[in-house]
């Protein structure tokens, strides 16, 4: 059984299934970076952001060491954050073009952001047997996502961690499989359109492999395809 959305934000919170990624995102919580050694840190896994009627579903990778896991929000606090929330508002989908903390006021708008791993893996490496183990909360959400009509997935990972799920529920998913391409848009399902992107690390948009140019036209493509008349929550 999937069960309530909020009941499965309510596991992945209290998940320690993972050694690795517990002793890790622990460890960085406790030692901090210099410039947040007056924050008090997250260091739990990270739940996902949005409601279950929203039309746009945003999958990334994982939590940032200093971003997500510090704050507890995802995207919240970094500059992967700061480019994904400023396309975002620009296109209609969040209140605001950036995202400093959990009390700032953002609300998503028709938008839910998830992620195929919940804990900040080292080196940004997530082991698969942990993507195999966050994946059972990434296919309860589908279950419970009903109005979902884009998928915007950023990164290969998240790529390959959506389709997987998709086929473990027993979901259309296209043969041979898409590849994985920027800007690539591809009709899952009567329903469902899946749109991959870059992921908007830092190392993606300060070497130019993802422009803003680049990230706007993805979410171009998603706004064509979704409804004009957004629903808001606040984030929290």
């Amino acid at each position: 059984m999937a069960g309530k959305l909020s009941e499965v934000q309510k596991e992945i919170v209290g998940c320690r299934l993972c050694p690795r990624l517990v002793e890790f995102r622990e460890r960085v919580a406790r030692e901090k970076r210099r410039a947040f050694q007056h924050c008090s840190y997250w260091g739990n896994p990270v739940p996902s952001l949005g409601v279950r009627y929203a039309h746009l579903l945003i999958l990334g990778l994982a939590p940032g060491a200093h971003g997500s896991n510090r704050t507890g929000r995802m995207f919240t606090g970094d500059r992967s954050g700061d480019f994904l929330f400023e396309t975002l508002h620009r296109f209609g989908f969040c209140s605001q073009p950036s995202s400093q903390h959990r009390k700032d006021g953002l609300r998503l708008l028709d938008t839910y952001i998830t992620a195929a791993l919940h804990c900040v893996p080292p080196g940004n490496r997530p082991a698969s047997e942990e993507l195999e183990t966050c994946r059972d909360y990434l296919k309860r959400e589908l279950q419970l996502l009903h109005s979902v009509r884009v998928v915007v997935v950023l990164g290969r990972i998240a790529w390959r961690a959506y389709l997987l799920a998709r086929e473990e529920l027993g979901w259309p998913v296209p043969r041979p499989r898409p590849q994985f391409a920027h800007g690539r848009s591809q009709r899952l399902d009567d329903e469902t359109t899946l749109i991959s992107s870059y992921h908007p690390s830092q190392q993606n948009t300060q070497t130019g492999r993802l422009s803003k140019e680049m990230f706007d036209e993805v979410f171009a493509t998603a706004r064509k395809l979704l409804p004009t008349s957004p629903v808001g929550i606040r984030a929290q």
